[in-house]
């Protein structure tokens, strides 16, 4: 309902356009009868409707007086003035001070006034519909302004040319640093973003990477001072503005920021962060020099000794081929000394260096293809493997090290289960277990793995062929072929040197067995894997 103030000095014309309408029936309420200019001012100021019809010539305060008066306390009340012909003076200062429009009372009729009153409806819900466009764009700059200053600071980082006059322009535009004198700028990395990101989509990198700019800005303030950009590849860039001109208090204001802003990260995100803040400048338009210079001290640390780093190393490419063949044979020891001379190569560099994280990347890369190749999951978390989460807390190689052991010792434990499962008896469980463990080992045989379980050979014999309907050996040959066509596929390995390290010592009766098993030679197999030429 449209609330209507009836505002005339005669009781008898209120009552007439009281009584001219079904006001309820048009959407429409009379909240309120003045008979003076002064007291329905003093009625809006109780309830303000949304029209007000009141008449030109009223003792106390007149219909000028009072339509100014509206005009400026309660500029959205439309008003529809009564007046006689001698009134129109009176009328014009009042369509001048706002009124919308007006009658003549001996004119006055139910269609006229309903007229009047519709016009001001559809003005009311038109300067609504404006107010709410008006509204939804302001809120959408202030949403949107963090955003825009965002990426105006991260401009700089990306060395756009004229980014740092954009940001000027920008800044000035939007009353934005205000008072401000001394500006600076510092480079921040995530440790280490590309092993914590590298299996994301990329609306979950995009999710973190806002995660991390909320708690960033969190930790060192208000955005309209300090801002936080986001580079990429988890580099982030920091503006603080300060209006102290001393550069050593500045100086030490953005240390203290900084060191909040890293401690927020590891707190909230459990992630860790390294800077670098490059010198003050007086203006904006120079701060890309700033971020250069910070940016140049963080590269030294992040990519230090990248162009010598074992990477580059033949030696690792070695290392790589061994450790692929450790993975396919289970055989846990050699892994872990193949990780240790890995990781004694990497000693002298940071946790956070490029160089260690594109090989650990590898290496992990290396263990999870081997994973999936023998249990049929996308997903191995729920078996108790570390989770990449927790690399974001640590801080040395040596703890980089250790992790990575317990992902492949998790690892292989995943794979021997799998090779073991089955509704076997605890016995025959046991026995699986020690040949997948074993099956390497040309010592290995139904009589030794018999001793190892402190059982009769002949009863582990006959029970292994009644639970598995295989022989022992049938079992053996079987995960050593298995293996064998693992190693094949790698690509890496010539026959000769898979046949000794899946435990056959003499390589014809690894030719028979292979053929016998899969129905190919093992160079037939080979074959077999590479693309066929159409």
């Amino acid at each position: 309902m449209f609330q209507i103030l009836l505002v005339d000095d005669e009781a008898l014309a209120r009552n007439d356009v009281k009584s001219m309408l079904d006001w309820e029936k048009h959407g429409f309420t009379l909240c309120g009868e003045a008979y003076n200019g002064s007291m329905a001012l003093a009625m809006m100021e109780q309830h303000t409707p949304h029209i007000a019809i009141m008449d030109v010539s009223m003792p106390v305060m007149n219909g000028v007086e009072l339509s100014l008066m509206i005009r400026n306390r309660f500029p959205k009340v439309k008003i529809i003035m009564l007046s006689s012909f001698d009134d129109f003076d009176y009328v014009r200062a009042c369509l001048m001070n706002g009124a919308m429009d007006y009658l003549l009372k001996h004119r006055l009729t139910q269609d006229a006034l309903l007229t009047l009153l519709n016009k001001a409806v559809q003005q009311l819900q038109m300067e609504e519909r404006e107010q709410d466009v008006r509204s939804a764009q302001t809120q959408m700059m202030e949403r949107l302004s963090p955003v825009i200053l965002r990426e105006y600071v991260a401009n700089l980082a990306r060395d756009v040319q004229g980014s740092g006059e954009e940001l000027y322009a920008y800044a000035r535009d939007n009353k934005l640093f205000p008072h401000s004198v001394n500006y600076g700028v510092a480079a921040v990395q995530i440790v280490p973003f590309l092993l914590l990101t590298e299996l994301f989509t990329d609306v979950e990198k995009n999710r973190f990477v806002q995660r991390a700019l909320d708690v960033m800005q969190m930790a060192i303030g208000d955005s309209q001072t300090r801002t936080v950009g986001y580079v990429g590849e988890g580099r982030f860039i920091v503006l603080i503005s300060s209006v102290d001109r001393s550069e050593h208090t500045v100086t030490t204001q953005m240390s203290q920021a900084m060191n909040s802003l890293s401690h927020s990260m590891g707190k909230f995100l459990n992630l860790t962060c390294i800077y670098a803040i490059g010198p003050l400048y007086g203006s904006l338009r120079q701060l890309a020099a700033s971020y250069s210079r910070a940016n140049q001290v963080m590269n030294e640390i992040f990519y230090q000794d990248m162009h010598t780093s074992t990477l580059r190393d033949p030696l690792f490419m070695e290392e790589r081929k061994q450790l692929q063949l450790f993975l396919e044979q289970l055989d846990w020891e050699r892994t872990n000394q193949i990780i240790s001379t890995i990781f004694a190569g990497l000693a002298s560099q940071p946790v956070y260096a490029m160089p260690v994280q594109l090989i650990v990347s590898e290496m992990l890369h290396l263990a999870e293809m081997s994973l999936k190749r023998h249990v049929p999951r996308t997903s191995f978390e729920e078996d108790g493997l570390p989770s990449r989460n927790e690399l974001g807390q640590l801080k040395s190689i040596a703890n980089l090290e250790i992790w990575l052991l317990q992902y492949y010792a998790r690892m292989m434990e995943i794979i021997k289960k799998q090779h073991a499962g089955g509704t076997y008896s605890r016995h025959i469980l046991k026995a699986v277990q020690f040949i997948s463990d074993n099956y390497a080992s040309n010592n290995i045989s139904l009589e030794i793995t018999a001793n190892a379980l402190n059982l009769n050979p002949s009863y582990l014999s006959r029970l292994f062929k009644e639970e598995t309907q295989m022989t022992f050996s049938e079992y053996l040959n079987r995960v050593r072929i298995k293996t064998s066509c693992m190693l094949m596929e790698s690509g890496r390995i010539v026959l000769k040197q898979i046949s000794l390290e899946v435990g056959f010592l003499n390589y014809t009766y690894f030719f028979k067995v292979f053929k016998l098993i899969t129905g190919l030679t093992p160079q037939a197999y080979i074959d077999s894997l590479k693309p066929s030429k159409k």
